[in-house]
């Protein structure tokens, strides 16, 4: 299951293997703010607050356009991390703007 907060809407979700944060929230017709899908814009910046073992290990795009700290306190690019494995998820998106 993923949780997934948007700007003013949330929704529970099936986190489906292999779907990106951004595809589910998409699917849960959830709010949530993206331009480009490569990772390059950031817009789709979120903090995750649970769940970081059930995503893939961050992206070159997103080693690119989030610094260490941003890392290390839990925040991803929605359009580049992956659902890799079952268990509970809790996302945020915040974007920079």
């Amino acid at each position: 299951m993923i949780e997934l907060i948007g700007r003013t809407k949330r929704a529970a979700a099936q986190a489906e293997t292999g779907w990106t944060i951004l595809e589910l929230a998409l699917k849960a017709d959830v709010d949530w703010g993206f331009s480009c899908t490569r990772g390059t814009c950031s817009r789709c910046r979120c903090l995750v607050s649970e769940g970081m073992e059930l995503l893939n290990e961050p992206t070159d795009a997103e080693l690119d356009g989030l610094d260490d700290e941003e890392l290390a306190q839990g925040y991803r690019l929605g359009c580049q991390a992956k659902v890799i494995a079952d268990g509970t998820i809790a996302v945020r998106n915040k974007p920079y703007f």
